[in-house]
């Protein structure tokens, strides 16, 4: 995947080209210069045309803890939105499932995990959560 940005910098117009695998940032400056900078950075993730990939695991869907106020939402497309309280949307990022194994990478670097103990059970965190039907 490769994408193109437009951006001023200190007032000169530049492009950005960004590559994915590893994410390489190629930024040209006003001055007939290229710099290279390698960032380290989560790979987004893209469904095609607004239709969600099958889900390769069953426990796609919302996840509550018994008091109601953690309310974790696994999306068919490999993301999760974490709810806590009033608060929506406190935690986002990518999961993967690995049999009864989640891992969880939040947007701002946060990493967790947690075991599925059946269909309908999810311990995270210290929690216990439970699929809401």
């Amino acid at each position: 995947m490769t994408s193109t940005r437009n951006a001023s910098i200190q007032g000169r117009r530049a492009a950005a080209v960004i590559c994915a695998s590893p994410l390489l940032a190629v930024i040209a400056g006003g001055f007939g210069f290229l710099r290279l900078r390698k960032v380290n950075a989560p790979m987004i993730q893209q469904s095609n045309a607004g239709q969600a990939p099958a889900p390769s695991h069953p426990y796609v869907g919302m996840w509550v803890t018994e008091d109601g106020h953690v309310r974790q939402e696994l999306l068919p497309n490999g993301r999760y939105d974490e709810a806590r309280g009033t608060r929506r949307s406190a935690y986002r990022g990518r999961y993967e499932v690995r049999g009864t194994h989640i891992d969880y990478w939040d947007d701002t670097g946060f990493t967790a995990d947690g075991t599925f103990i059946d269909e309908n059970t999810l311990h995270h965190g210290g929690m216990v959560f439970r699929r809401e039907r």
